[in-house]
């Protein structure tokens, strides 16, 4: 596997070395010793499967409390991933990374504790799979403002259609007043 650095030190973009030929691939997708070594050191307690249509726009989340660091990665489909540095003492503080992620070129994406996640489905639907170091508890979850002017995420909109979001995404908080670690 190959661990790329982004423009914030503490996510990483993975990518595996694909084996494949006329009858498929093959790719080892996780490995505690390598993980560890690039990432820090963590156990993952939970993995979660979801599948969202077209437009859809899930996100940003994060915990305040039982803070989850996710490791992502598409299955079908392709989405514009994103991590939002939420952490008020680092140099990144309020910045963002965006990825593709998708089934076609398996990449993956390390997003730490302390950073709001999210990510927008670009073709006709999309399966994601990510493992997290905490338990989900949405007693504590909070959703940052998806379009907040002072993070400005650059979302590739298409058609510049507003995205699909749930309720509790429509009424994300501003990056102003939502809470920090």
């Amino acid at each position: 596997m190959k661990f790329i650095e982004t423009f914030i030190p503490d996510v990483k973009i993975i990518e595996p070395q694909v084996f494949g030929d006329e009858r498929g691939f093959f790719m080892e997708t996780f490995r505690t010793e390598l993980f560890n070594q690039h990432c820090g050191e963590r156990i993952f307690v939970q993995e979660n499967h979801s599948k969202s249509s077209h437009g859809i726009l899930r996100g940003l989340h994060y915990q305040t409390e039982n803070t989850q660091g996710k490791l992502v990665r598409v299955t079908s489909g392709e989405v514009f991933d994103v991590a939002v540095d939420m952490r008020k003492d680092s140099k990144t503080f309020g910045q963002w990374v965006g990825v593709l992620l998708s089934a076609e070129n398996k990449r993956q994406l390390w997003v730490p504790e302390g950073f709001a996640h999210g990510f927008y489905v670009i073709t006709a639907e999309a399966e994601f799979v990510y493992k997290c170091t905490d338990i989900y508890n949405p007693s504590v979850e909070v959703s940052l403002k998806w379009n907040d002017p002072t993070v400005n995420i650059q979302w590739p909109l298409v058609d510049d259609k507003p995205p699909l979001l749930s309720a509790k995404d429509e009424s994300g908080l501003a990056f102003a007043d939502a809470p920090t670690f």
